[in-house]
């Protein structure tokens, strides 16, 4: 659980500053919240599906997903399992039951219940997780959710990360109420709340979430209280509207630095394996970003493809009227390699 921890700050570092040096348009980082990511997701198993927003990196790399692989998607290359279709951290993979994230938020909380609903009726062993920012719980879209998944009764989590911070709107402008998890009473589900910088906390937490979800066919509410010690995402300047200081004043709570102490306590963990896993995982991760930037871009008739099992024909005449275009005006269009 540290190596991942670890893993998801160094890719954030490393992605974020290609995204500075203009290698990348667009990135988020999850500094503050590792802890809530690779504590939830280490209490899941590998059945379950996830339905994440944008800031669960360390879900998707405790899943299995490589650093290579996210670095693929960032850039939109060949290699990238969305085929280039997305904006950069908004992951998806088949082969680990993570699905695709959207831009917009709010819209994976009834794609999950629904998805839950699905497994109810066929009786899997499986819940779904359905990841989302205390700003999203202000979406129309989650109170349909959590509605849809309360009346239906399907096992699943809802996860909600409260970090403080809906891009720029601090929480003492979102709500008057006490949280988010004090909503879930309102539709009859169990709900707790939990100390986000805490591993252990939240894998408990989850853990015994998930238990109740699928042995009583029931949703369950979690919230987890941390901090977002980053900008929301790169293009957002955060000192603008909080001070240097408050950041600051969170650095002693740094999930990563919490667990260390923990493990050192113990007599796990030395500084001179502190020292070899960072220079290790940075090594690496320059080295997926180096890979990425240098693969060709996915081939433009990539842009009709899993829109449907097969393509309905309004699809192959759109598709005609790109060749044709493109091979008219050669000029204005790279298309060599793709």
């Amino acid at each position: 659980m540290y190596t991942t921890m670890v893993r998801n700050a160094t890719m954030d570092d490393v992605l974020y500053n290609a995204q500075r040096q203009g290698r990348i348009s667009f990135y988020m980082q999850a500094a503050g919240e590792e802890a809530t990511m690779v504590g939830s997701a280490s209490a899941l198993q590998p059945q379950d599906h996830i339905f994440a927003q944008y800031r669960e990196a360390g879900v998707f790399l405790w899943r299995g997903m490589t650093v290579q692989e996210c670095a693929d998607q960032c850039f939109s290359n060949e290699k990238d399992l969305g085929k280039g279709r997305q904006m950069p951290v908004h992951y998806g993979h088949k082969g680990i039951n993570l699905q695709t994230i959207s831009s917009p938020l709010a819209t994976q909380i009834p794609q999950a219940a629904g998805a839950a609903y699905a497994l109810k009726r066929f009786n899997k062993d499986a819940i779904v997780i359905c990841y989302f920012g205390e700003g999203t719980a202000s979406e129309g879209d989650f109170h349909a959710g959590m509605n849809f998944a309360a009346t239906l009764e399907v096992p699943m989590i809802f996860f909600c990360r409260n970090n403080g911070y809906a891009i720029s709107t601090p929480t003492k402008d979102q709500y008057r109420g006490d949280g988010i998890a004090a909503r879930a009473a309102g539709y009859g589900m169990r709900a707790i709340r939990v100390d986000g910088n805490d591993l252990w906390a939240v894998r408990a937490a989850t853990m015994e979430a998930r238990r109740l979800a699928l042995e009583h066919s029931c949703p369950v509410f979690i919230e987890t209280m941390s901090y977002r010690r980053g900008h929301h995402s790169t293009s957002d300047d955060s000192t603008r509207y909080r001070e240097a200081s408050e950041i600051k004043a969170w650095e002693d709570q740094c999930p990563i630095k919490r667990f260390r102490k923990y493990m050192e306590s113990k007599g796990w963990w030395s500084e001179e394996q502190e020292v070899k896993l960072k220079e290790e995982e940075r090594a690496a991760m320059l080295e997926a970003l180096e890979v990425a930037e240098h693969r060709g871009k996915p081939a433009v008739t990539e842009l009709f493809t899993d829109v449907y099992d097969e393509k309905i024909p309004v699809l192959v005449e759109q598709e005609q009227h790109l060749q044709e275009h493109m091979a008219k005006y050669p000029e204005h269009y790279f298309s060599s390699g793709h």
